[in-house]
């Protein structure tokens, strides 16, 4: 057993609580065995004093003591980070650097188009990219670790300011072979008595849009399962045959077994910002800014997957 807490378990323990699953987490996220993550977090339960995860069929989720757990675990970890690169910056103080961060998976529609837009300082700076959720996302603009991100505005955050660029329209997202792929487009009405794929409090702008969006159509949906990133949910979809109302970014990460219909009506949107820091001085900041209306000039479109049968 431990002998102390380090580091390595707490974000093995947030892995996995991320992604719902051991499995998953092990071969996607930390690209080791899942018998030996399974006893990392056993090691780290046996520490603490409390089990952190139930176990079931369906995946791992946190109990309360997980719950109360897991916000110290992020602290630590993102103090312990922060360390590391306040150190790595000190060591070369002469290199120019400029981090930007992503909203899982928005990436994919965004990176070539930021770096087009510093295509000039490129060659002069030593830039990083990095995938987080939302909220961790106004963590590091706010402690300075990042000096963009693509992001949902975060509330709480004073020092924080937001440009939109994009806003995305919410589909349905279904099992290739449900019922309701025979729709071109899915009335919201015609999920009820469907098993519900809800957000969890990590996405918390998207969760509120969805539940307002249920509300003004009088739908009282209480979901089965809440996700925290993509490929959760569209794990779930698939095990559960369960159906989710998810931005349109999502048709990125569909598989085979997983497909997509527009809502019918005016679909609920959600807008995707570009987040900084007020008090950042960066001159790449700075001109990075007066080109933003470059990105709402030609925003990525999905529009030609939605309807794409699978």
């Amino acid at each position: 057993m431990v002998k102390r807490m380090e580091l390595r378990h707490l974000k093995y323990f947030i892995a996995v609580a991320e992604e719902g699953s051991l499995t998953v987490a092990a071969e996607k996220r930390l690209h080791t065995a899942q018998p030996s993550l399974s006893r990392q977090i056993r090691d780290l339960e046996y520490e603490v004093g409390t089990p952190l995860f139930t176990r079931s069929v369906q995946g791992v989720e946190l109990t309360a003591a997980g719950r109360a757990f897991i916000d110290h675990a992020r602290l630590a970890v993102t103090q312990a980070d922060a360390a590391r690169d306040a150190a790595r910056r000190a060591a070369k103080p002469a290199n120019k650097t400029f981090a930007i961060g992503f909203l899982m998976g928005q990436e994919i529609n965004w990176l070539a188009e930021a770096t087009r837009i510093i295509a000039s300082d490129l060659p002069n700076i030593e830039l990083t990219v990095s995938s987080q959720y939302s909220p961790d996302l106004a963590e590091a603009l706010s402690s300075s670790r990042l000096d963009l991100a693509f992001m949902r505005a975060e509330p709480g955050w004073p020092e924080l300011d937001y440009i939109t660029i994009s806003s995305e329209p919410f589909v349905m997202i279904m099992p290739s072979d449900h019922r309701l792929t025979k729709h071109k487009k899915v009335d919201i009405r015609e999920i009820a008595g469907e098993i519900f794929i809800g957000a969890s409090d990590i996405a918390g702008p998207m969760r509120r849009k969805i539940e307002e969006y249920l509300a003004a159509n009088n739908l009282d949906i209480k979901p089965a399962h809440r996700i925290h990133n993509l490929t959760m949910a569209m794990s779930l979809i698939a095990s559960t045959r369960g159906v989710a109302i998810l931005p349109m970014y999502a048709l990125n990460f569909l598989p085979w077994s997983v497909t997509s219909r527009p809502l019918k009506g005016t679909p609920p949107t959600i807008d995707l910002v570009v987040g900084y820091k007020k008090s950042n001085t960066s001159p790449i900041l700075k001109s990075f800014l007066s080109r933003v209306d470059q990105l709402k000039e030609k925003p990525p479109s999905l529009s030609s997957k939605v309807i794409l049968k699978r």
